[in-house]
């Protein structure tokens, strides 16, 4: 384990893996084994999507036995990429259960998510969440919600009912607060029922290097002078505006009532933490955004360059607020305004999952029929 990466782990940023396939859960396969990166690189958790499990399903042979039973037992496409998918979390999930059981369910979690059609669709992924959850049935599993409009209420209702859930699709500090409310809102819906909240954790994912790419290009072709010393400044600034609203909450009235009632805060999780722009330290949407009670999710290129490079800079999140603040001022006299940005990032990005998860389909159906 690189001295970086320890650093950042102990300084309260949990290391999680945004990558999971059946390559990294056999001994002797092509990518690096989960124990390996949990015993080496400090991971202590994995985050899936819709892309990872379209290319992971799609690009292994690993799956074909598994598909061509599931096809021959009546098993419709869909169908069988759940029976696939939920597998591979489970095997995670006990992978991870010796984290789980040693953090005390803080960390050894592994995320799936619900089919991103349903986005906008409050009862569907309120409907197809259960099910995960009954599915997977490991107690170290995330259900990922999008934290769009409509999956407000399901993020309240799941945590009401006990489901712990990966609040995904985050780009605004104003929408990250209506998560934060909604899980909190759901641990008060739980105790005026006189139930138990000690087992249910949960997460946000504020995404950010996307707040960058698509920020970027505005302002290099803009024609005021200041806007070149914004450049690569957007995310990182709207992800510790984040966190500060985290700590206002966290020293809360209505937090402390909860704590005291055996309730976990939902933690920050940084995504999208890869860099987009070669010019960028492939480093930065990491150790620029260190901080207690934090995860923070990589690709495995990004963990590998914050092992090799990363340099550890102590508690970078909560580094000067006030320019974080300056810097989102700045972006929007120039026009350039993060929640509309945030409303387009967040469009594009169910696209950007369900485009995949439709060629998986196809791919399985094709496939189911051979």
């Amino acid at each position: 384990m690189s001295e970086s990466l320890r650093a950042i782990s102990e300084a309260g940023t949990s290391i999680w893996l945004d990558d999971l396939s059946r390559e990294r859960m056999i001994v002797g396969g092509k990518a690096r084994h989960l124990s390996e990166l949990i015993n080496h690189d400090h991971v202590v958790g994995v985050t899936t999507n819709p892309a990872i499990f379209s290319a992971s399903i799609s690009k292994s042979s690993l799956y074909s036995d598994d598909l061509r039973s599931l096809a021959s037992q009546g098993h419709d496409p869909e169908s069988i990429i759940t029976e696939l998918t939920t597998a591979d979390v489970m095997h995670a999930c006990d992978l991870f259960l010796p984290v789980f059981k040693g953090s005390n369910g803080v960390d050894g979690r592994v995320s799936i998510e619900v089919d991103p059609r349903l986005a906008r669709d409050t009862e569907g992924t309120i409907a197809q969440a259960r099910e995960l959850w009954k599915k997977v049935a490991r107690p170290n599993v995330l259900i990922k919600v999008p934290a769009t409009v409509e999956g407000l209420p399901a993020i309240q209702r799941l945590t009401a009912e006990g489901i712990s859930v990966n609040v995904t699709i985050i780009f605004s500090v104003e929408r990250y607060r209506a998560v934060l409310d909604a899980f909190i809102s759901g641990l008060e819906d739980r105790i005026a029922r006189k139930l138990d909240i000690s087992q249910i954790h949960s997460v946000a994912s504020f995404f950010v290097s996307r707040v960058d790419t698509e920020i970027d290009p505005r302002l290099a072709s803009h024609s005021d002078p200041k806007a070149a010393s914004l450049l690569g400044k957007a995310a990182i600034a709207n992800a510790r505006l984040a966190y500060k609203h985290f700590e206002e909450v966290l020293s809360s009235s209505r937090w402390n009532s909860l704590a005291t009632s055996g309730g976990n805060i939902q933690r920050p999780l940084w995504a999208s933490t890869g860099v987009k722009d070669p010019s960028y330290d492939p480093t930065m949407y990491v150790v620029e955004l260190v901080a207690p009670m934090t995860v923070n999710t990589m690709p495995e290129a990004t963990l590998n360059a914050v092992r090799d490079s990363g340099t550890f800079r102590g508690n970078t999140a909560q580094e000067d607020y006030e320019s974080a603040t300056r810097v989102l001022s700045d972006l929007k006299q120039l026009g350039i305004d993060i929640s509309d940005v945030a409303d387009k990032l967040e469009t594009e990005g169910i696209e950007k999952f369900i485009k995949p998860w439709l060629e998986l389909i196809n791919a399985v159906e094709i496939a189911a029929r051979q």
